[in-house]
């Protein structure tokens, strides 16, 4: 039953389910109550005039790292969920990377533990494979995490998973979907000894793509694939940097896949010439490629290789983004503006308007099973966000809710801003303003 306060929503261009028409939305509640060309407000409902700007499901983003616990001087579930709502990301999918990694279900507990009353965003969080924690992989159910993140390259801690047994295991027996990072460390390892020979420890930050190459991506990405495909996996492969990857994905909809691909929005916006002006700012794992890479990963996009978009946000500090090459941490904050980016993709005519919610909202929801959120619809819950596109936003320093307080996007000009976010039906930021109190609550998924 729907209760508690009604905020009708009147003069929206709503972009949903591969559509843009003219709505009012009526929330009752923390859900939607009914969408129509016009409905009439009654005393006692409180109306907002969104004056013909866009109104899209809340984004889910299912791949970033808000570094609690143990790495909180970089951000905390707090402070980058602030970033996320205010950049109109709803619901966040968090990674096991932390200190101590997220690989049993007493960690597990523990995030969640941490996030309720402190996130303003939805939460859910994965478990991390290791090469020796198979058991507790088969006895995760959906009521504790959303999916399974293997490292199939460097990472943090015991959490690089190169054992083929171990993978053959996981790929085997993974109760949920298993999400993948895909770079071969062999291959790494050869490229940073040959860099090494020819710079010493000064390797300059253009060199992180050759490093982190192609190859290096392709050799894991391809062994992904082929285990899930053997053993009926439902594999879901994060951030592809490269156009040759493309070819082990299908075009089409996500509904006939077992199989999916993530892009990322820094991988559709910058390309290896901006390591000459941005350096380690923009040194993430996998490395941002060519131009060439670029335009095939929009090109993914259109044509249902890709199915999901997501930032992989990463924050560290100035301090540690400075150091050299090798010591340098992989990683950059977005949240806070991928959307903004999204819509200057669309703007620019490098992706349909109807592509953004499908690849940040509708695909995300289905592929994990998320129960009643990313679409509009009557009954789901009111997790949405208005954009404007008659008025800009440039990023500063000053704009950022990210604690490590820095972007890659700083002097940027956008077309658009979000104008406002609404959580479970309360509206958690408008024209700038956030929300003080933590509204976020842990998505649910369906049993599968």
């Amino acid at each position: 039953m729907m209760t508690g306060n009604k905020i009708l929503l009147v003069n929206a261009r709503l972009v949903n389910e591969g559509e843009v028409r003219e709505v009012d939305v009526l929330v009752e509640g923390d859900r939607i109550g009914r969408i129509e060309t016009q409905v009439s407000a009654r005393s006692g409902w409180e109306v907002i005039d969104l004056e013909g700007r866009y109104l899209f499901p809340g984004l889910i983003d299912d791949q970033v790292h808000f570094r609690e616990p143990g790495l909180t001087h970089k951000g905390s579930l707090a402070t980058e969920s602030r970033a996320a709502i205010r950049g109109g990301v709803t619901s966040v999918m968090e990674m096991p990377n932390t200190s101590p990694p997220t690989t049993d279900r007493k960690a597990l507990e523990d995030k969640l533990s941490r996030a309720r009353g402190r996130a303003l965003s939805n939460y859910a969080f994965y478990l991390g494979a290791t090469n020796g924690n198979l058991e507790e992989i088969r006895r995760i159910t959906r009521a504790h995490a959303c999916g399974i993140k293997v490292f199939m390259g460097a990472s943090t801690g015991n959490m690089l998973v190169d054992d083929p047994a171990a993978l053959e295991g996981i790929f085997a027996h993974a109760p949920l979907p298993v999400a993948t990072h895909c770079e071969d460390t062999p291959t790494i390892l050869a490229n940073e000894d040959r860099f090494r020979a020819r710079y010493g420890e000064d390797v300059p930050m253009s060199a992180h793509p050759l490093i982190r190459s192609a190859e290096a991506c392709y050799r894991s990405s391809s062994l992904a694939v082929d285990l899930a495909r053997r053993h009926g996996t439902r594999l879901h492969v994060l951030h592809l940097t490269t156009a040759l990857e493309l070819e082990l994905f299908e075009p089409g909809s996500l509904a006939d896949k077992r199989i999916t691909a993530e892009v990322c929005v820094h991988h559709l916006w910058f390309d290896e010439s901006r390591y000459a002006d941005l350096g380690s700012r923009i040194k993430c794992n996998p490395a941002i490629k060519t131009r060439d890479d670029r335009e095939g990963l929009l090109e993914g996009v259109r044509d249902g290789r890709i199915d999901v978009i997501a930032t992989d946000h990463a924050p560290h500090t100035l301090e540690e983004k400075s150091r050299p090459y090798f010591e340098a941490p992989a990683g950059l904050p977005l949240v806070q503006h991928s959307l903004q980016m999204l819509m200057e993709c669309h703007l620019s005519g490098e992706i349909a308007l109807t592509a953004i919610p499908e690849k940040t909202a509708h695909n995300p929801a289905c592929l994990f099973g998320v129960v009643d959120r990313g679409f509009v619809r009557e009954g789901y819950f009111a997790d949405l966000v208005a954009v404007d596109v008659n008025g800009g936003e440039l990023v500063t320093p000053e704009s950022l809710e990210y604690k490590c307080g820095w972007s890659p996007l700083e002097g940027q000009s956008f077309s658009s801003r979000v104008h406002l976010t609404m959580l479970n039906g309360e509206v958690v930021f408008r024209d700038g303003r956030l929300a003080k109190q933590p509204r976020g609550r842990k998505l649910e998924f369906e049993e599968r």
